[in-house]
């Protein structure tokens, strides 16, 4: 794995990510210019200010920048499921990207025995979700899903933030199980996000910080760059899909719009949290993000139709993915147990 360059060394490397945002920042200006979108721009100036602060925790944490877009699209503006997603996979093409480039640019760790199997998994399992399993669930199920992964994350980290924060260094490989590994996390994450536009990112994230006992500045950039390369794929998917069946896989209008506003917004707003993130105490940060996420929960439940069955459905859903993440943990404590044996009697 890749040691982080010195700081001086890193600075002089950073050229690709100017590169990227002199490119972007000057394709941005000729479509505002030439098609005439400046009162786009004036009247979606919410979700650019909602925006500032969702692409710092998308650099900063596994969080996408969507999980701040989704549920300020879908529960506050009373926005369809189906735009939250794409909105939060259109910005986050630009957001996570940006903070990709530069986590690259400045050579920062990544475990790549896991991402390499993890991108082909989502190249396959994104476009997969996208054509056959986001038609088919209800706006309801949409909103649910989503809140129940992040609520779990939120819950993850209030009961183990602890541990995750004390581990460090590069996680050990684990020959004959990273490979089949990545590939789940890529094509059940790529499903995933086709349907909410996040959580393959909290899914790698997990699986390093539990299972592999990751360093967190490893994790997250790890994390990062997976949910670029599936924001990526599914907005490409479900573009694609819509030029060909537009009636079953439409993409409104108002995704462009926001992204519109939103998009210089996240261009340096990730890149500014994945290099705060690599100065700041982890701890304070990951708490916030964690309120945030069990806060979001309570929110989806009080401003959706939701009955006693959904309602059983949803604690449910948070508490089993939490009992995964318990056993992930409890391995992953056998398997640290056992290296350091190994280690020690070496």
């Amino acid at each position: 794995m890749r040691k982080a360059a010195p700081g001086n060394a890193r600075s002089k490397l950073l050229w690709p990510f100017f590169a990227w945002l002199v490119a972007f920042y000057s394709a941005w200006l000729a479509i505002v210019l030439l098609g005439g979108y400046s009162g786009a721009l004036e009247s979606h100036w919410p979700i650019a200010l909602a925006m500032a602060v969702g692409s710092y925790f998308a650099g900063s944490t596994p969080m996408g920048g969507g999980t701040i877009g989704f549920p300020v699209l879908v529960l506050l503006f009373e926005q369809p499921a189906a735009l939250g997603r794409d909105f939060a996979l259109a910005v986050q093409s630009i957001g996570m990207v940006s903070a990709g480039i530069f986590i690259l640019a400045r050579r920062q760790p990544i475990d790549w025995h896991l991402l390499r199997p993890a991108l082909l998994g989502s190249l396959v399992g994104t476009p997969i979700g996208a054509a056959f399993v986001a038609p088919a669930v209800p706006d309801l199920g949409v909103k649910l899903i989503f809140a129940v992964i992040w609520a779990s994350f939120g819950l993850m980290h209030f009961v183990r933030i602890r541990k995750i924060v004390a581990s460090s260094g590069n996680a050990a490989p684990w020959p004959g199980r990273d490979r089949p590994i990545g590939l789940a996390i890529g094509v059940t994450g790529g499903i995933v996000s086709a349907l909410t536009g996040v959580g393959i990112d909290m899914l790698i994230y997990a699986v390093l910080v539990l299972l592999y006992r990751a360093d967190l500045r490893i994790a997250i950039p790890t994390s990062v760059i997976l949910m670029a390369f599936t924001s990526v794929v599914g907005i490409a998917a479900n573009l694609s899909l819509a030029a060909v069946l537009p009636e079953r896989y439409a993409v409104s209008p108002e995704v462009f719009y926001n992204w519109l506003a939103a998009a210089p917004v996240v261009a340096v707003g990730a890149p500014i949290g994945a290099f705060v993130v690599s100065r700041l105490p982890r701890t304070p940060t990951l708490l916030i993000v964690s309120i945030l996420c069990i806060a979001q929960f309570a929110w989806t439940l009080l401003k959706s139709d939701v009955g006693r069955v959904e309602l059983w459905l949803a604690v449910g859903g948070v508490l089993a993915m939490n009992l995964v993440f318990h056993f992930m943990f409890e391995y992953g404590e056998q398997r640290l147990a056992r290296e350091e044996d190994t280690l020690g009697t070496g």
